[in-house]
């Protein structure tokens, strides 16, 4: 009797002993396996600071800023460029300094404290005003999965946000150091398409299923990290998929300013963005730190010299040149015509002037000459040639041509075939190979043209100092920096049988300018 009340009592013991366990079984969720990504790492589009400092002094009208050595992140200007844009700011920083942003054209004073701006200021700084110069880019995430993400998963990204600050007012941030720093948001809101969220390659995971059109970005407070969050719906993302994270598409994430304590400069500051991916009860599934390390960008700068080449180089007898063969040989000193012993006929000559500089508007060459070619160098006195007119009162010169019976002049060309009726000197241009800097051709169509087509020696006069209101002629320009530009001046003489024997010169000057 005694056995079978054993028997009895052991019964429900194991009978409800198999029950409890049942109802555990069914009662408890499964465990979430949490793992560190495959890999993980994160790329600045900007790592360069933004650069903060302190005003000491900067007067409206001026265009001269001294930045306070103390007190703030940047305590020089050795981390502000030429062409950065500057903001001066109050310390509260409500907004810039009368509405203006000022681009930065020097940072060459001579204590490493002062930097000048292209627009004078529009008001006097104050002694508490900071000058600002943003520095913002696109922050790249890459990761691959090591578990799969599910339907109604996330991925969570968290992104350092300074102490205290306002971490979204579009104001670069800083603290005394990295743990307390960090970035601001700068207004970057889902919605102007600022994440993106796509597979570069590996498991199946559509991109149409990562809901970054409408991800939630929430500014930090206080000490806590600002965050995003990018849902996934409709499909799991497998694992061994590989995501691009792109933050700050289109706005950029606004980067800190240096640490403000116990930093060296050309050291970068290393920031931690925790990225993880979630389960649809945001319990984490793969997590991994990846960080990025803003630093003062390198200013590579080098001062060239402006330059200029300029020559003036003779030609042989013979030599083709404005579509003649010359008759005289020159120097780069001399047009020695020799001897005219036949009148009414062409003698021709050339020099060959090329050109290098490196000035950004190019160059001009012109030409001009002391006065028309008198005998024994006398002055050529009277008004300027016209047909029919071959000397000047007072002494006797070769005068300058007049081309035909319309007639050039230093500053208009024409035609210049007939050596009896229209004598004198004057001169062409040709391109050498391939450039194009001859001011014009001897073969222009225009003014030089004739009934067969353009012009065979298309003249002009040489500008002549003694008369009033000549130019002088340019017989080389460009608009743009030359590197050995070459051109053919061509020389023209012929006399009337009437000119008096005698020995006959003037003085050409040649003069090229660049233009910087």
């Amino acid at each position: 009797m005694n056995n079978k009340r054993a028997i009895f009592q052991i019964v429900p013991v194991v009978v409800i002993a198999a029950i409890g366990i049942f109802l555990f079984t069914l009662l408890s969720p499964a465990k979430v396996k949490s793992a560190n990504f495959t890999s993980a790492s994160a790329t600045m589009e900007n790592s360069r600071y933004s650069y903060f400092a302190g005003i000491s002094s900067g007067t409206s009208g001026s265009s001269n800023i001294t930045i306070n050595t103390s007190g703030y992140p940047d305590l020089d200007v050795d981390h502000l460029f030429p062409k950065d844009t500057v903001c001066f700011a109050p310390e509260l920083l409500f907004g810039c300094r009368d509405d203006t942003a000022y681009e930065v054209t020097s940072t060459e004073g001579v204590d490493g404290d002062q930097f000048t701006i292209g627009t004078p200021l529009g008001t006097t700084l104050d002694a508490t005003d900071v000058v600002i110069a943003s520095q913002s880019g696109e922050i790249t995430i890459a990761v691959t999965l090591t578990n799969t993400v599910p339907d109604g998963g996330d991925l969570y990204i968290s992104i350092p946000m300074a102490d205290g600050e306002d971490g979204n007012d579009s104001f670069p941030d800083y603290n005394t150091t990295v743990a307390t720093s960090g970035f601001d948001l700068n207004g970057m809101t889902a919605g102007a398409g600022d994440i993106s969220v796509t597979r570069t390659s590996g498991g199946v995971c559509a991109d149409g299923n990562w809901n970054d059109g409408s991800a939630t970005i929430t500014e930090g407070s206080g000490s806590t990290d600002h965050t995003i969050r990018v849902d996934r719906s409709g499909a799991s993302c497998a694992s061994t998929a590989v995501l691009s994270i792109r933050i700050g598409v289109n706005t950029g994430l606004l980067n800190p300013a240096p640490i403000f304590t116990g930093r060296t400069q050309g050291t970068a500051d290393e920031y931690t963005i925790n990225v993880k991916t979630r389960d649809n009860s945001d319990a984490t599934i793969d997590n991994s730190d990846v960080m990025v390390a803003p630093i003062e960008a390198v200013l590579v700068s080098a001062t060239v010299e402006e330059t200029l080449s300029f020559q003036v180089a003779g030609l042989a007898s013979s030599t083709s040149a404005c579509g003649v063969s010359t008759d005289v040989t020159t120097t780069a000193m001399a047009v020695p015509w020799g001897t005219i012993s036949t009148s009414a006929t062409f003698f021709d000559a050339a020099q060959q002037l090329t050109v290098s500089t490196n000035a950004n508007n190019g160059y001009s060459v012109t030409i001009q000459e002391n006065d028309q070619m008198g005998k024994d160098g006398a002055t050529c006195t009277g008004t300027a040639p016209s047909a029919g007119h071959f000397t000047f009162s007072g002494s006797t010169c070769i005068r300058d041509t007049v081309c035909g019976a319309t007639p050039c002049s230093e500053s208009a060309g024409y035609n210049w075939t007939d050596a009896s009726t229209y004598p004198g000197l004057g001169f062409s241009l040709g391109n050498v190979g391939g450039d194009t800097d001859a001011a014009f051709v001897y073969n222009s169509n225009d003014p030089c043209s004739t009934s067969a087509g353009a012009g065979s020696f298309c003249s002009r006069q040489i500008a002549d100092v003694t008369q009033g209101g000549e130019t002088a002629n340019n017989v080389m320009t460009k608009s743009s920096p030359a590197d050995t530009a070459d051109a053919y001046v061509c020389y023209r003489i012929a006399v009337p049988g009437t000119q008096p024997a005698g020995y006959y010169y003037n003085k050409v000057r040649y003069t090229a300018i660049p233009v910087f």
